[in-house]
């Protein structure tokens, strides 16, 4: 978890000045559900993204 906060912080967070907080939650939503899980790969999953791994891995237990 302290991994994916850093990228979090370092990638998004300050990178950007927020107007509002739901400005804030709206982008680190986006952030996560569009770029984290869907396109940036992760060398911990053999570089692939986690939507990837976690497609193989269920493909590998059906």
């Amino acid at each position: 978890m302290e991994s994916f906060f850093h990228s979090l912080k370092v990638e998004w967070v300050y990178q950007t000045r927020y107007k509002t907080r739901a400005a804030a939650r709206f982008s680190i939503f986006e952030y996560i559900e569009v770029f984290y899980n869907r396109q940036r790969i992760h060398s911990t999953l053999r570089y692939v993204t986690p939507e990837c791994y976690e497609r193989q891995l269920l493909s590998k237990c059906a």
